[in-house]
């Protein structure tokens, strides 16, 4: 709406909630919901909201804040930032206070300012942080130290560039299975140029019935080991997820050889699997597996032990739902190779729910792939922002407590209030991308309010003076001294009743 008519609008709410007015017949009507006029910003201070909203005591209007909301820009010209003192003088005036107070408010990205380039703007991931302070003393300063600051962390999975990108690539492999275990119908990938899955199954097979003398278990023991992770070790804690593991038993080994561009038909599955229970029913091989393994493939390799198994049709999805099973196994004890490194969120992992076998095949993969979006945040966070183990703990519990509670969500913003100190070198140098100041005076429902802010992004969809949408004199990143801001002025009035 044009300015005039938006304030006539407000004009005829404001009489309406007047009690002292009865002579317009609406004494005894309800409280009114808050009235927002969109405005076209025409006006020279491109007005873009107004806005009222009924103050209460109990059931009755005692009156009206009145909001005026003007957005100016973009704009790199910063003779046009309002003076801090000039704005409290302003509020003052407005109000009829001889005292005010200051709080600041500012929102740095980190992801950009942390490491990478301009690829980042393509995905839907996102690592900022909010800090606000009270005291502001000049117009954009930097926040203090003992400023109160959360950290908000919004990542998808998937990222190329992720040190966990391999695990990921698995773990879509799992999912196809899940899908076709589901659906019956499995997307094969295509054949890749390197050995086929039937013969590396034959080799691990054949090297088996070389190594075998009865007592033979992979691996050594003291190499597979548990790495015990503390404040000196995260970054080995971190590391260990990235290759396989050191104590992978038979069935993971199996998955490893069978997995992603390995397999690449049903026929070639049936033939791998065919290979292997021959190879048990014989007596040729004995493998070593993993105390608690449940998996179908594992009952098995624990009845040849006593040199009687079941028969087994590899037929329908029984061998896709077998080779879904073990990647499953093996794929938690990745994750929980690297969760063990924190014995208190161990101890919440373990809790029968995102390694539970108790729920059926497609639940368990769902919860895979929550640990894997949470693998994927904690890894961002230490591989970005340098985060030890004392700031990683917090964050694992919250993302642990959100997903025991939620399905999985990749835009889920997850927060953790930290000090600023932990990631100021990322944003000391860096120019934010919101940055504003509020002033007031009153209290209570007497509270005033003058709002000044800048933002990289128009704060509303309308009204600015140039948005055009795209800005060819900006810069990808913040440190430019051209960066071009958007300039919003929340004004507020109150009319007394009473």
């Amino acid at each position: 709406l044009p300015v005039p008519i938006s304030r006539q609008l407000i004009s005829l709410y404001t009489m309406v909630q007047n009690p002292n007015m009865s002579f317009v017949g609406m004494s005894d009507l309800a409280v009114l919901p808050p009235l927002w006029a969109r405005c076209d910003g025409s006006d020279p201070q491109h007005t873009c909201w107004i806005g009222a909203e009924p103050l209460k005591a109990g059931n009755k209007v005692t009156g009206l804040n009145i909001y005026t909301v003007s957005c100016d820009g973009p704009t790199a010209d910063k003779t046009r930032f309002a003076n801090l003192e000039e704005l409290k003088m302003e509020h003052k005036i407005r109000h009829h206070s001889s005292a005010v107070t200051t709080k600041g408010f500012a929102q740095y990205e980190l992801i950009t300012a942390a490491a990478i380039e301009d690829t980042i703007a393509e995905s839907g991931s996102n690592i900022c942080v909010d800090i606000t302070w009270n005291g502001v003393e000049k117009i954009l300063e930097t926040p203090p130290l003992i400023s109160a600051a959360t950290l908000n962390i919004s990542l998808e999975s998937g990222d190329p560039r992720s040190p966990v990108f391999q695990l990921y690539r698995e773990l879509q492999f799992l999912l196809a299975l899940a899908e076709g275990v589901r659906t019956g119908v499995t997307e094969w990938p295509e054949p890749s140029e390197s050995e086929s899955a039937l013969k590396l199954v034959q080799e691990l097979l054949t090297d088996l019935k070389k190594k075998l003398d009865g007592d033979y278990i992979f691996g050594n023991k003291d190499e597979t080991e548990k790495i015990k992770c503390d404040t000196a070790a995260v970054d080995s804690c971190i590391k260990s997820i990235f290759g396989e593991r050191g104590d992978l038993d038979f069935t993971e080994q199996l998955w490893c050889k069978m997995k992603s561009k390995c397999v690449s038909s049903y026929q070639e599955l049936i033939d791998c699997f065919t290979l292997v229970i021959k190879s048990l029913e014989r007596g040729e091989i004995q493998p070593w597996i993993h105390q608690g393994s449940s998996s179908f493939l594992s009952q098995l390799i624990q009845q040849s032990y006593h040199g009687k198994m079941e028969d087994v049709s590899l037929s329908d999805i029984t061998p896709i739902q077998m080779l879904l099973e073990i990647g499953l196994e093996k794929m938690k004890k990745d994750y929980v190779s690297f969760f063990i490194g924190e014995p208190d969120t161990c101890s919440l992992l373990f809790q029968d729910y995102f390694i539970s076998t108790s729920v059926d095949l497609q639940e368990q993969v769902h919860r895979v792939q929550k640990l894997h979006h949470m693998l994927e945040i904690m890894v961002s966070c230490t591989g970005l922002l340098q985060f030890r183990h004392e700031n990683l703990f917090p964050l694992t519990q919250i993302c642990m407590k959100y997903y025991k509670e939620n399905p999985l969500n990749e835009k889920h913003v997850f927060q953790l209030p930290i000090t600023p100190a932990l990631v100021k070198k990322f944003y000391q140098n860096d120019n934010p991308e919101v940055w504003k100041v509020e002033i007031s005076s009153g209290h209570g429902q007497k509270e005033v309010k003058t709002t000044w802010q800048v933002s990289t992004n128009a704060p509303v969809e309308h009204g600015t003076a140039n948005n055009s949408g795209f800005f060819p004199d900006s810069t990808a990143n913040g440190s430019s001294e051209e960066r071009l801001y958007f300039i919003t002025l929340t004004q507020c009035s109150q009319v007394q009743f009473t």
